[in-house]
């Protein structure tokens, strides 16, 4: 396939297009009878087993699939983002999150340098400076131990290492390692978010870790400069330089904020915001909470994932099969949306981070050489752990639209509790409803079967459920940090999996820029009218009624004021 020819004019997704015919001939209460295929579409890799017998598809719908990854050159697009070539070309980058949980002695290039020393050498400083702290050889201002952190972040410097610290903070043995200590993540710019983040900390106690590649970031950078007042104030400015560190590239404007440049951590232009957990972004604040040997034991899970994706052939390669049906549900059967419902509390932070990591990345309307799209990208991911999710929005999943479902399990309980007399432990009570979901949505269940049960006739229509509702199942042998790398690295390459398929470029994101840059103009106007006193100007009517009003209800506030800090 020419790269100028987008995938829509191949042969293969134009099969699959007819294919789709074939499909909606068949129910899923017919496919599941077929013990065959659903052995087929069962896999285990370390550890970890996949069942997507429930979605719709046959073992021809796959096989076309494979036909449109060859048309679509998946393959070839995957070994030139582990050569490290700048496949990223919108922004002349490479890709590489890869090299970030890579072992020692991998050799990982980009631009014809193996990146993965630079990499480690990182990794060495965090482990060194993280023992440091958690050790008390590194202590605050009044020579107290820092024994919490916040991390000040947003979007995937913040939703990435959020996930892994509510992942970890059940788990028996990182349980042991955070005793005593406290990580938080300040991301939003609004003051109610510091407020609850500074709530109950002492500012000798506290070390800030602010994330920003550029250190330009507006939210963060208005954050950090709260949290240095905040400090400043109560220990004097010269304290800064030992309760704040940096994950930055900007040396220079790290120094100028009060931060000493040798405790700034690096990262590369070749990691994408929603790509940087495994880079100091997510692996400093994780390793000052948990010890590094935990968060090792975390890019260790990813790596295996990793190289997997990268060697396994597609019929047996977990994020390729599940990129590969995730194109075949939005593209040949129309579903837009996708729930991610993990049976695990621990996991409650995983959707969002993945509706970041999907739905920045493949949320595009023009191909990767700028051809507007005649099909849509991306699907809108959301999600939340059952059963919660059940008492929620499963009524639409199971009666309303048809939401493709993945049902993410654990086999061991990190917290596991028994009582005496009950039929089955918690656990089982929620694995119980992890396995009948999925049969709900696939099997449904007909009016026939009502009527057998004496249903009343004004209630068939409303008690019916159409079934043949696609969803594939995920289980874990367990939820520690080297599963939940492996989690993470099996959705990341997913998505991209996606967007080689469609032809887009996954790892850039442009759409987020215009609405920052209309904010830039509206902080202007606020300044300006506060300030001056200047009349709302240079904007269309709703908005200058929008702003008009919102100053004229917040006049008290002053011109001029001194600082203030939350008080909670």
């Amino acid at each position: 396939m020419a790269s100028s020819t987008l995938i829509c004019d191949t042969e293969p997704w134009k099969e699959l297009r007819a294919h789709v015919e074939d499909i909606n001939k068949t129910h899923l209460r017919d496919l599941m009878n077929d013990t065959s295929r659903c052995q087929s579409m069962m896999m285990e890799f370390d550890g970890i087993l996949l069942d997507y017998s429930r979605q719709r598809a046959t073992t021809g719908t796959l096989n076309k699939l494979f036909s449109l990854a060859e048309a679509a050159r998946v393959k070839e697009k995957i070994n030139r983002m582990f050569n490290g070539e700048r496949i990223n070309s919108t922004e002349n980058r490479s890709v590489l999150h890869v090299a970030l949980r890579a072992p020692r002695d991998a050799v990982i290039n980009s631009d014809g340098k193996n990146v993965v020393p630079e990499v480690w050498q990182v990794l060495d400083k965090i482990r060194d400076f993280s023992e440091r702290v958690r050790s008390g050889a590194w202590v605050g201002a009044t020579g107290k131990a820092l024994k919490d952190v916040v991390a000040i972040g947003i979007g995937g410097s913040f939703l990435g290492p959020l996930f892994v610290h509510t992942a970890l903070q059940t788990e028996a043995e990182a349980i042991e390692c955070a005793r005593g200590r406290q990580l938080r993540f300040l991301a939003n710019v609004d003051p109610i978010d510091v407020a609850r983040n500074i709530t109950g900390l002492n500012p000798e106690t506290t070390l800030v870790v602010v994330v920003s590649k550029t250190f330009t970031t507006a939210e963060t950078m208005l954050n950090a400069r709260t949290l240095r007042e905040w400090i400043s104030s109560a220990l004097g400015p010269q304290a800064v330089a030992k309760h704040m560190v940096a994950v930055s590239t900007n040396l220079k404007l790290v120094e100028q904020f009060g931060i000493d440049p040798n405790n700034a951590f690096a990262f590369w232009d070749w990691v994408g915001g929603r790509y940087s957990v495994c880079s100091a972004v997510g692996v400093l604040p994780l390793s000052l909470q948990y010890g590094f040997p935990i968060v090792e034991k975390f890019l260790k899970g990813a790596s295996s994932v990793d190289q997997h994706f990268y060697s396994a052939p597609f019929e047996k390669n977990v994020p390729v099969l599940l990129g590969l049906l995730s194109v075949w549900n939005v593209s040949f059967l129309g579903y837009s949306a996708r729930a991610i419902l993990p049976y695990s509390q621990a996991l409650e932070k995983f959707a969002p981070h993945i509706q970041q990591v999907s739905m920045e990345s493949n949320g595009k309307g023009v191909s990767i050489d700028g051809v507007p799209l005649p099909y849509e990208t991306g699907e809108i991911d959301f999600g939340e752990p059952g059963t919660n999710g059940q008492h929620s929005f499963y009524q639409l999943i199971h009666q309303g639209r048809v939401i493709p479902c993945d049902f993410i399990g654990v086999v061991k309980s990190q917290q596991p509790v028994y009582l005496k007399d009950e039929v089955v432990s918690n656990h089982d009570e929620l694995m119980s409803n992890f396995f009948a979901q999925p049969d709900a949505l696939a099997y449904g269940k007909t009016p026939e079967q009502l009527q057998k049960e004496n249903v009343a006739e004004h209630l068939v229509s409303h008690k019916t459920f159409s079934g043949n509702r696609p969803s594939l199942s995920i289980l874990l042998p367990s939820l520690n940090a080297y599963n939940i790398g492996q989690l993470l690295a099996i959705y990341e390459h997913r998505v991209a999996v996606q967007g080689f398929v469609w032809g887009i470029n996954s790892f850039d994101q442009w759409g987020v820029e215009l609405g920052k840059s209309l904010a830039s103009q509206v902080r202007k106007q606020l300044h300006a009218s506060r300030k001056k006193g200047e009349s709302v100007e240079g904007f269309n009517f709703s908005t200058k009624t929008l702003i008009t009003t919102y100053l004229e209800a917040s006049a008290d506030v002053p011109s001029d004021p001194s600082t203030l800090l939350p008080k909670i």
